[in-house]
């Protein structure tokens, strides 16, 4: 008999086939099978997590890394064992080439932001003057309103602007 994992399994002796083993069998003649260990979720995550390393631990997986390069095999067995691939001890090796500490810390993702106290004022104050100067012209429409109805009414407003 073959099993799906290529594995060849003995063939049941005559006595074996179809009767189960004293010790599976329960009441009324029904077979129990044992439990064993819980099968894992084969759901796959909605939304994967990103792995970090943190500088302690790039440094210990390097220096075993750095041993393990006398022995045929030891560095892929270290990968396996760890979880890691090979492009990892390269970018990491690379840092380190860089710069000891600095080049193995993780570093924030992402853009670098260009954003600047003083920018962000500056930005603010525009924003106020744009807004204030809009409201200055709206009052002005409003006072050159009135200046042509006071004049239609024969009341005329003296202007009181000074150049």
């Amino acid at each position: 008999m073959k099993s799906t994992t290529g594995f060849t399994l003995p063939a049941p002796t005559s006595q074996e086939a179809g009767r189960p083993k004293p010790d599976q069998e329960g009441e009324n003649g029904r077979v129990l099978v044992p439990a064993g260990p819980p099968r894992p979720n084969p759901e796959v995550v909605a939304r994967p997590t990103r792995r970090h390393f943190t500088a302690e631990y790039k440094q210990r997986i390097l220096a075993e890394a750095d041993l393990a390069k006398a022995t045929p095999g030891a560095t892929g067995a270290l990968l396996r064992r760890e979880g890691l691939y090979s492009s990892h001890l390269v970018d990491w090796r690379r840092n380190r080439a860089a710069g000891i500490r600095q080049g193995l810390t993780p570093q924030p993702r992402g853009p670098k932001s260009t954003r600047t106290p003083l920018g962000e004022e500056n930005a603010q104050l525009r924003r106020e003057n744009q807004r204030l100067t809009e409201h200055l012209r709206k009052a002005e429409l409003v006072i050159d309103v009135q200046k042509k109805v006071a004049a239609l009414l024969g009341r005329p407003i003296p202007d009181t602007e000074t150049p």
